[in-house]
């Protein structure tokens, strides 16, 4: 075999190139998942995601013998430095054959930019941030990946722990069935106190988001994911210009009988997410939705029987008030309702947030996947 060598992403069509490598490499996993291309281009657009507008970004490509083998990207974000601090560069996109000098080359080029950028440490994968899909997978390989999820074979830790990388932090899916809950039984009795105190003793009300007014809603939801995920490890706020950006394709997604707003006096305190799993449908699709992939996609979503609560937050006046229970119980009802989707998944969640793991627990959930996250001094 010839060496691999490591190309810098600079036209278009070399970014469709970067875009494709994971279909070359995982298309005969039955678990990987094909994002939609148009999507991963557009995300990757730097003169249409605002992500470049605080941040230095390369990407790159393995090729041998002319063929791809890998990529990954390197990224210094300059909002991680006013939030985080510290000199981090971050890596993210990776994927490999399962060659370790693949992954060499890969990570290298990815140091070789970091130290560039006069960086002390680099940290992933990040795509781009903790506000995207994060992490190697470490556990549940044998389960499809839901929405806004990685997958990734079991080598790819290997590889990377080869190159010196030690675990910064694991990040859990927990699997949530709320069809198999029963009042007083499998929930913890702990979790209605509190939810019932904060619905009739704070005068809190939990209301489902308004699609028709997606982009207020969306800027509601932020204002209450930047706060409430503040004091997390690797948090940066997300932006409006982010946020508009990421509303346009979350309309197309959302189902409002699952998104929750808990409001005091009009003020927007507490707000979960909860999308169903459309990967369900985007198996079945490649990638493309064109010419029929439009019309398979619209019919599919009615089928989706799962659902991934992708964010619940409340605002830190509120953490003691019963507000996340509140959104809690309103999953569990939404759940009784006949014909609605009985569960799913619920993450990220931080190994080390011990509040939100032991809802998990009184809730009656297990830990299905793991996400790891490394780091490398330079």
């Amino acid at each position: 075999m010839g060496s691999v060598t490591i190309r810098p992403v600079r036209t278009r069509r070399e970014l469709k190139g970067f875009v494709k490598v994971p279909f070359r490499l995982h298309r005969a996993h039955p678990q990987w998942v094909a994002p939609l291309v148009f999507e991963r281009m557009e995300f990757l657009n730097r003169e249409k995601n605002p992500y470049f507008e605080h941040a230095e970004v390369e990407l790159f490509v393995a090729e041998r013998d002319g063929e791809p083998v890998g990529r990954i990207s390197a990224q210094v974000d300059h909002r991680w430095d006013e939030y985080q601090g510290g000199s981090d560069a971050m890596f993210g996109f990776f994927e490999a054959t399962e060659d370790p000098d693949v992954a060499r080359a890969l990570l290298d080029a990815a140091r070789e930019f970091a130290a560039s950028k006069g960086r002390s440490r680099l940290l992933g994968p990040m795509d781009f941030t903790t506000n995207d899909e994060i992490g190697i997978l470490i556990e549940g390989y044998e389960r499809r990946p839901m929405i806004l999820e990685p997958w990734h074979p079991p080598y790819y830790r290997q590889l990377i722990e080869a190159e010196g990388f030690a675990k910064t932090m694991d990040v859990l899916m927990w699997e949530l069935q709320f069809g198999d809950l029963k009042e007083g039984e499998s929930f913890d009795p702990a979790i209605h106190a509190a939810a019932k105190k904060a619905l009739e003793d704070e005068g809190i009300a939990i209301r489902n988001m308004r699609k028709r007014d997606m982009s207020a809603e969306v800027r509601r939801f932020m204002d209450v994911y930047n706060e409430a995920w503040g004091d997390n490890w690797g948090f940066v706020p997300i932006t409006d210009a982010e946020v508009e950006f990421q509303a346009k394709n979350l309309k197309q997604v959302i189902n409002e009988d699952w998104t929750f707003m808990a409001e005091k006096e009009g003020e927007v305190v507490g707000a979960a997410l909860t999308l169903p799993d459309i990967n369900q449908v985007m198996a079945k699709l490649n990638g493309k939705l064109l010419p029929f992939g439009w019309l398979k996609f619209l019919l599919g979503k009615r089928k989706v029987d799962q659902l991934r609560v992708f964010a619940l937050g409340v605002k830190h006046e509120y953490r003691h008030s019963g507000v996340a229970a509140g959104l809690y119980l309103k999953h569990l009802e939404e759940a009784a309702k006949p014909d609605a989707i009985g569960g799913g998944e619920m993450g990220w969640i931080l190994e080390t947030n011990k509040p939100m793991n032991r809802a998990m627990e009184g809730m009656g959930g297990k830990v299905v996947k793991r996400y790891r996250l490394y780091e490398s001094s330079l």
